[in-house]
């Protein structure tokens, strides 16, 4: 499968797989100088790229793991859908969950991105759902 990518600037980095068997590819902050994130600070960041998505398909993104893990930093919204008919500048909303600043350099891996297929869903109103043999949620189920 092929997915076009269109660079907003000359010297914006398309995103790249890291490993052979990784699932998601990684998009490049796109930045002219170092900017301090500030402990519960949210902002949005640009990558400079474009994508065309293939119709059916959407592009899921989420937080870099070691960016989340080591840092406290993190997608504000914890995963982003980017739909097929979007095609401006792809921009990242990070936030700073730490309590300490966070410096995002220039062309920084800032979060990770997966194509996944979708199906459009018809809605049928019913005057009820069919029986399961679960009750409730948040927890129901337990811990153990």
């Amino acid at each position: 499968m092929k997915m076009k990518f269109f660079k907003f600037y000359d010297d914006a980095i398309v995103p790249s797989y890291q490993t052979e068997g990784a699932a998601g590819f990684d998009f490049y902050v796109y930045l002219d100088k170092p900017y301090v994130l500030k402990p519960g600070e949210i902002k949005d960041f640009g990558t400079g790229i474009g994508v065309e998505i293939p119709s059916g398909y959407e592009l899921r993104l989420s937080s870099r793991s070691g960016l989340s893990f080591k840092n406290h930093v993190s997608l504000m919204n914890g995963i982003g859908v980017i739909d097929s008919d979007f095609r401006d500048e792809m921009r990242i909303l990070l936030m700073n969950f730490g309590d300490k600043d966070f410096i995002v350099e220039p062309g920084m891996r800032i979060a990770q991105g997966v194509v996944t297929k979708y199906e459009r869903i018809e809605f049928e109103e019913v005057s009820n759902l069919s029986k399961t043999g679960r009750l409730g949620g948040f927890g129901s189920t337990g811990l153990r």
